[in-house]
């Protein structure tokens, strides 16, 4: 292949992660043309409704997958955290980038931490893993639906609509503003979106000539722990529609995968965690969805599917 046309989002940081996709590609084969192919989705248009209320976070796929199926690009880069649990039968994800930062961050202009929040303080949020969360540690506070792109967040913050809001830690670095970042709100006290931090390309499953390009870019220690948080998520039925965090770590002595499943309405938040060997992500994946059903996650769950 000569060129290669990678589907993007139009935003702010989708384009910086396809760029960095698009440099990466160039290095590792010189003389390829790396062509951007910006688009818009439906997620990115409908911005007054929580993405559960319009259909979920595929909306953030489905125009550059029929854009792939139609022969306008031959793949898509993504944040994995937006890729639903399992992809259409034509598609694969043919590489994912070592991952970074994959915690969440306390935003403020006046405010440290959570715990420096005064009671009925306004947080921005409208991930329901987030809300259930703050619900858990700080029932006390006001939780606000912000969505939009990070510079649109950061700009209802700034505007005084909130005390603080909560967003990605690599979305923010990313972008240039490490500085917004008051605190990190990490494990294993606070649990991530599954897979958030790691950039994902998708492609047509049987367009190898693409694979094989793309390959070179896979990390593999990154894809065993986001494999096992996605494994859990899938065992769960687990969507932007329900609030489940998980976070997984690859050591010497193999994965170690902790998730939660809570509740916005009660603040009750059920953990469980497991190890496994670095290449059974699927069966860890299981183990702590079986044990957090064990502990009734499913009435919770059930209650998110049901609305």
């Amino acid at each position: 292949m000569k060129i290669l046309r990678l589907a993007t989002r139009k935003s702010a940081l989708a384009l910086w992660q396809s760029e960095h996709v698009a440099a990466r590609l160039r290095a590792a084969h010189p003389g390829l043309e790396v062509q951007l192919v910006p688009m818009s989705t439906r997620g990115d248009q409908v911005l007054d409704r929580s993405l559960a209320a319009i259909g979920g976070k595929g909306l953030f796929l489905k125009e550059l997958e029929v854009a792939m199926l139609a022969g306008a690009a031959d793949a898509a880069v993504h944040s994995l955290k937006d890729v639903p649990m399992q992809l259409d039968a034509p598609f694969t994800l043919a590489a994912i980038l070592e991952r970074a930062d994959p915690f969440d961050a306390l935003v403020s202009n006046h405010y440290d931490s959570l715990s420096a929040l005064p009671a009925g303080a306004r947080v921005g949020t409208s991930a329901l893993r987030r809300q259930a969360q703050l619900r858990a540690c700080r029932p006390d506070l006001q939780l606000l639906d912000l969505r939009g792109n990070v510079n649109t967040r950061l700009a209802r913050l700034d505007d005084g609509g909130f005390d603080a809001i909560i967003l990605a830690c690599a979305g923010l670095q990313r972008l240039g503003f490490s500085q917004r970042i008051r605190s990190r709100l990490i494990a294993p006290q606070w649990l991530p979106a599954v897979a958030q931090g790691a950039i994902a390309i998708e492609s047509r499953a049987d367009a190898s000539a693409v694979i094989a390009l793309l390959a070179g870019l896979d990390h593999r220690d990154s894809r065993r722990c986001v494999e096992a948080e996605r494994a859990m998520n899938r065992a769960l039925h687990g969507s932007c529609h329900v609030p489940v965090a998980a976070h997984a770590t690859l050591s010497a002595a193999g994965l170690h995968l902790v998730g939660l499943v809570g509740d916005v309405a009660t603040g009750k938040v059920i953990r469980a965690e497991a190890d496994a060997a670095a290449d059974q992500a699927d069966a860890l994946g299981q183990r702590v969805a079986d044990a957090l059903f064990a502990q009734g996650a499913g009435a919770l769950l059930q209650a998110y599917v049901s609305e």
